[in-house]
């Protein structure tokens, strides 16, 4: 049997929709100094059980971490200027918006804490922008688990071998492939701000003109 025509594309948020204009260490870096990247790397692993629904407290954490690093700011500053600091990339958010012109259902999915997607959702308008939006928390599980792409293939009502989905980071490609779900690695081009998260694509992988490229390739036509 013919595999299925692709009918929805599935976009991954940070390096792919989203960026943070100078990279995570330059945000932070105002308040924590040169402890910038030890402070966010704490950050992160405190963050990481509510990335599949767990129950923290993440501005008491970041709170206990600032004391921890000698800091004097806030957390509620230090997560506004970063957590809270995401722009939306255009050429990609206009990508979607012709992609749904043209028949396609466009989706997002993304490993988020609550905290950080209800800013995606209300100040980025990501409800608006995507027919479904499949956050790791909601499914309980995060990229790169093959759960997570069975999940939101079951979100979207359609089977994964119809759901191109598009991530900047090889394990997720990877393993959304394992469950029939066809994929493409690739990042809008940020130089040194993606290479400092270490899901920096291959040159290939880069800019919009690359994308729709790729996107052809797998039949999907704007």
């Amino acid at each position: 049997m013919a595999d299925a025509p692709i009918g929805h594309v599935l976009f991954d948020a940070d390096g792919v929709l989203q960026h943070l204009p100078g990279g995570w260490y330059a945000a932070a870096e105002p308040f924590l100094g040169e402890s910038s990247e030890s402070f966010l790397r704490a950050a992160w692993a405190l963050e990481l059980p509510l990335l599949t629904g767990g129950d923290v407290d993440f501005l008491a954490a970041l709170e206990g971490l600032l004391v921890e690093h000698e800091s004097s700011a806030s957390a509620a500053e230090v997560y506004a200027a970063v957590w809270s600091s995401a722009e939306t990339v255009v050429a990609t958010a206009d990508v979607v918006h012709r992609l749904r012109a043209a028949g396609y259902g466009v989706h997002l999915g993304t490993n988020q804490a609550p905290h950080r997607s209800n800013f995606m959702r209300a100040t980025l308008g990501y409800d608006d922008l995507f027919d479904v939006s499949c956050y790791s928390y909601e499914l309980g599980v995060a990229k790169p688990d093959p759960a997570f792409f069975h999940r939101a293939a079951d979100c979207i009502g359609a089977g994964p071998g119809e759901i191109l989905f598009i991530d900047d980071s090889a394990k997720n490609v990877e393993s959304a492939r394992s469950t029939g779900m066809p994929a493409i690695h690739w990042t809008f081009d940020v130089g040194d701000e993606l290479a400092t998260s270490g899901n920096a694509a291959p040159a290939e992988h880069t800019g919009h003109a690359a994308l729709i490229e790729q996107l052809d390739a797998h039949g999907v036509r704007l």
